[in-house]
């Protein structure tokens, strides 16, 4: 009924996911959900044993301006849960109203892998995604977004509309990484100090890390041939960015990454989601 009246005050979908993540004997179990709105989440599975895997579901297909996501996942001490999605995320053109996106994740001593296929942003659409990750002392976190601006592959430029994207990671409360870009002009897509001409933009995060880990994944980065990728290290926390014109190199150089780190990170060999393969 919500839902209903949003809509038809033409303020669009307000959905809210809300996942707990807890220890049970030997295994993650999903332990509480909670849902509103047009977001859902299949059965777990655990192709790996321990580790529950579970797909985050948008059953509209695409998001509009007004609509607003809410995804809150919290992993309790000893979980270690990972999350992905079965497809891309479509942004269509706004008739005036900003579509949102807030995710809000709190690790307490576990492990969360947030790791969603891409999000594609049409012409004209206007949209503020907001990342915020609390992690306890001892927490795990590998996570990535991948935003394509306009859609590359039919040459059709993110000539109109406006994109905000804020991240903030944290520790124990202290910040570990904050991170802004607003895309609200079509020459911001050109400047050097925009995305330079390049369509898709991506960003992996993963803490804790080290030297080693950074020198491992330096590589993999330097083997884009088509785009630029680097790599750092910051305050415990490994971040690694793409710049292209490809969604699917973008794809295929994190799944590479994380395949290499996750055992450096989390002690455990990879384990890739099944619906990887279809």
């Amino acid at each position: 009924m919500i839902e209903a009246a949003a809509i038809a005050a033409g303020e669009g979908w307000q959905a809210e996911l809300t996942l707990g993540f807890s220890r049970r004997g030997d295994k993650t179990v999903l332990s509480s959900r909670r849902q509103r709105g047009p977001l859902a989440v299949q059965r777990p599975f655990y192709p790996e044993g321990e580790v529950c895997h579970a797909y985050v579901l948008h059953p509209p297909g695409g998001v509009v301006g007004g609509d607003a996501l809410h995804l809150h996942f919290t992993v309790e001490p000893a979980a270690h849960a990972l999350l992905t999605t079965p497809g891309a995320t479509k942004f269509y053109r706004s008739a005036g109203l900003q579509a949102q996106q807030h995710q809000h994740f709190h690790v307490a001593g576990g492990c969360l892998e947030w790791l969603p296929q891409e999000n594609i942003f049409f012409p004209g659409a206007k949209i503020a995604l907001r990342s915020t990750i609390h992690l306890d002392t001892a927490a795990q976190f590998i996570g990535w977004e991948i935003h394509s601006l306009g859609r590359p592959v039919i040459a059709e430029p993110f000539t109109q509309g406006s994109a905000l994207f804020k991240t903030a990671l944290y520790r124990d409360g202290k910040p570990l990484l904050l991170d802004r870009l607003l895309i609200d002009h079509a020459q911001a897509l050109y400047t050097a100090a925009g995305l330079r001409g390049q369509p898709v933009m991506a960003t992996l995060l993963a803490t804790p890390a080290s030297v080693a880990t950074l020198e491992a994944v330096r590589p993999y980065c330097q083997d884009i041939t088509d785009g630029s990728a680097g790599v750092t290290l910051l305050n415990g926390v490994l971040v690694v960015r793409y710049l292209g014109n490809s969604t699917a190199q973008a794809q295929h150089l994190f799944r590479h990454i994380w395949q290499h780190i996750r055992p450096l990170v989390t002690g455990r060999p990879a384990v890739p989601p099944r619906i990887w393969n279809t």
